[in-house]
């Protein structure tokens, strides 16, 4: 029986067709595997990317609106759109915003970034304009051309107005694109450069088809996995995706490089929102959402145990006096010298973890939770209150200003941080009542105070309309002979529920808020219309008329100019109105002040230096300040016949404006010692119950009309 003998060569060629057919199977199937692999990280990658872009346009747009809010309180409160107009451009810059627009209380468009505001004071009619208007927080709306995020603009618990800006979901699909095509370009560049090397190795290495297929494993399936399993580790958050160990050459190499480069700069951008969003831009400091989100930590952490907490709620004296003089950058650079000083207090107590933020503005508010909290938080209070005395140094100046700060304490005064923070901001405005530069701890009582106050401000703002307002004139009598020759204006509110109200009351209120640059005026025009009907005393002498401007009016730079238009509305002659400036309103500051007095000079108008003798007294601010006239405060009057102290001041301080030319003039003169003192010395004029208590305009006109 004969048998076919299959020779080595037959075995082999059979060996080698067979492990062709079955390394050209593996190989269909591991490009068949990495096409699949390439749809598989394309399909994966875009969505990642999407949800990159999607996120980072939300995180970005809410980041930016929460900037503009708080950017945009003081400017808008005070209608500057020089300020909103920079503001607003610099964000529209940005190449995913589309339109950036500020509006008021009342839905009207403020400033959208352009030089002409095309829309201003007009109602926003755009699709999203209502719920952004409406919305009493942070609002999130999107069309098919927008992202939009709008915020309210709050000062204090006041809405004065709102900003939107949009989003360019055009412009952010356009870079998605993009991302997308250089993913795809460069996976299907991959895909053909690998698919030519394993053709080759096909052709050349058939005996080796089991090695190859391990090498394009170990080379290219796994990198490619590993892509895949790195984008969906991206999409979940998780930008720290490292790199592998191997290092190749190629284009796969390159991509893995690529790859691990973007996730760092997304990481690297994450951060920097993350920054943006919890830091304060100008200090450098905890924001308000970051302090607010640390803070619901840490109240969370004290649950169920003794723990306490303390907040100390600070706030800047006269900061708005920085800006009003020296300008907006002088004013962030006391911002940043004080929030150094108080990180540099916060530092000296024996405190862990202490927490600083800037709630923006002139706030700051500080958390502290180790030990006696009370004990640790009056501790520095008081050495912040030291180190807020000593002058900063703004621009080549010195300035001095002061700090105000309210204590509260958990869970004593509240058990949320919503409680904890309004607690702490009313005994931060009792502070200021008490005189400023002070801390005071919050109590129940304080309560009832802030909303009497606050009661008070919403009556005062209208009071004069209501005609609750009236003046009376209090007559400045001539030493010498006591005849009449002029009139102090002083105010008077009777209120029809709360009675009448102490004028040391609501001028102080209407400083505080504000409102005495409003009232001040209509103060002015009323005495000059008054004083235009009265009868001529029986010395033949036309009375003046002294009336008061506050701080407030004193560093607005059009008083000249309202003064001068009242005397051409009211027909008074310029020599027969005196204004009163207190003491302390011109010191600080005595160049601004000479130049004001210089141009009030220049109308006719006299002025007089009111309480004299309680500020900084002394012969070099008379010298640098041009004043027709001083009054010494009654408060060294009362006692001068029984005081030597008192009675050498007043001695003094006649004296003293004597030699320079100036009148000098006596408050609360109440017995004739006291006038018989003053006339020895020389004052020439005077007033008080000695003479007469303040009266109505028609109870002067008929003390005029009296006979001698």
């Amino acid at each position: 029986m004969n048998r076919r003998v299959v020779g080595l060569q037959a075995r082999f060629l059979l060996v080698m067709g067979v492990a062709f057919v079955l390394v050209a199977a593996i190989l269909a199937l591991l490009l068949e595997r990495q096409t699949a692999m390439q749809r598989e990280v394309g399909a994966v990658s875009g969505s990642v990317i999407r949800g990159l872009f999607e996120r980072s346009v939300r995180s970005r747009g809410e980041a930016l609106s929460a900037e503009l809010a708080d950017s945009l309180a003081n400017p808008l409160y005070y209608s500057d759109l020089d300020t909103i107009g920079v503001l607003a451009r610099n964000t529209a810059r940005q190449h995913v915003v589309s339109y950036v627009m500020v509006f008021d209380a009342e839905g009207l468009l403020v400033h959208d970034g352009s030089q002409e505001i095309a829309g201003y004071g007009q109602p926003m009619r755009d699709p999203l304009a209502a719920r952004a208007v409406a919305g009493g927080g942070m609002v999130t709306q999107e069309s098919a051309e927008v992202l939009e995020v709008s915020r309210p603009i709050m000062v204090g618990r006041e809405r004065i107005g709102g900003v939107r800006v949009g989003m360019s979901l055009a412009r952010v699909r356009e870079l998605e694109a993009a991302a997308n095509l250089n993913l795809a370009a460069r996976l299907q560049a991959m895909g053909k450069r690998h698919l030519g090397w394993l053709v080759l190795l096909l052709a050349v290495l058939v005996a080796t088809a089991a090695v190859v297929a391990s090498y394009v494993e170990r080379t290219l399936v796994r990198p490619i996995r590993w892509l895949a399993a790195a984008a969906r580790q991206i999409e979940a958050g998780d930008y720290d995706i490292g790199t592998p160990k191997v290092r190749r050459n190629d284009e796969l190499g390159e991509l893995i490089e690529a790859f691990g480069r973007m996730s760092q700069g997304i990481a690297r951008h994450d951060r920097e929102i993350r920054h943006m969003a919890y830091t304060d831009a100008l200090t450098g400091l905890t924001n308000r959402p970051a302090f607010r989100e640390a803070l619901d930590h840490r109240l969370i952490g004290t649950l169920g145990t003794s723990r306490q907490l303390a907040l100390l709620f600070a706030d800047i004296d006269d900061f708005k006096r920085i800006n009003d003089t020296l300008g907006h950058e002088a004013g962030d650079e006391a911002l940043v010298q004080f929030a150094g000083r108080i990180s540099r207090a916060v530092g000296l107590i024996d405190e862990q973890d202490p927490l600083v933020a800037r709630f923006g503005g002139d706030e700051f508010v500080i958390l502290i939770q180790d030990g006696d909290v009370a004990r640790a938080a009056a501790r520095l209070a008081d050495l912040l209150v030291q180190e807020m005395a000593r002058p900063l140094v703004i621009q080549d100046r010195e300035v001095f200003l002061g700090i105000s700060i309210g204590i509260t304490l958990y869970p004593d005064d509240g058990s949320d941080a919503t409680t904890l923070l309004k607690n702490g901001d009313i005994a931060m405005y009792q502070a200021k009542t008490a005189g400023k530069n002070c801390h005071r701890f919050y109590s129940r009582a304080m309560d009832h105070a802030v909303e009497r106050r606050m009661h008070m401000e919403y009556e005062l703002r209208n009071a004069w309309a209501r005609k609750e307002i009236h003046l009376v004139y209090q007559p400045i009598f001539r030493i010498a002979d006591r005849a009449m020759v002029g009139v102090e204006t002083l105010m008077r509110w009777q209120h029809p529920e709360l009675g009448a109200i102490a004028p040391a009351v609501f001028i102080e209120i209407a400083e505080q808020t504000g409102l005495i640059e409003t009232i001040g005026p209509k103060v002015l025009e009323a005495a000059c219309h008054e004083a235009m009907r009265w009868p001529l005393p029986a010395s033949g002498e036309p009375l003046f008329v002294s009336v008061n401007v506050s701080p407030r009016q004193l560093r607005t730079s059009d008083l000249d100019r309202v003064v001068a238009r009242i005397l051409d509305e009211s027909g008074l002659p310029a020599s027969r109105l005196h204004l009163e400036l207190t003491e302390t309103a011109v010191v600080g500051d005595e160049l601004q002040a000479s130049s004001l007095l210089a141009k009030l000079h220049r109308t006719g108008v006299k002025v007089w230096l009111d309480d004299f003798g309680t500020g900084f007294s002394g012969l070099n601010h008379l010298r640098q300040v041009p004043v027709d006239g001083v009054k010494i405060d009654k408060s060294f009057v009362a006692d001068m016949q029984r005081d030597p102290d008192d009675l050498a001041l007043t001695s003094a301080v006649i004296s003293m404006a004597h030699s320079l030319g100036i009148t000098v003039v006596a408050e609360g003169i109440e017995q004739e010692v006291q006038l018989q003192l003053l006339r020895e010395r020389g004052c020439e004029l005077g007033q008080g119950y000695l003479f007469s208590h303040p009266l109505r305009s028609e109870e002067l006109v008929r003390l005029l009309q009296s006979p001698a």
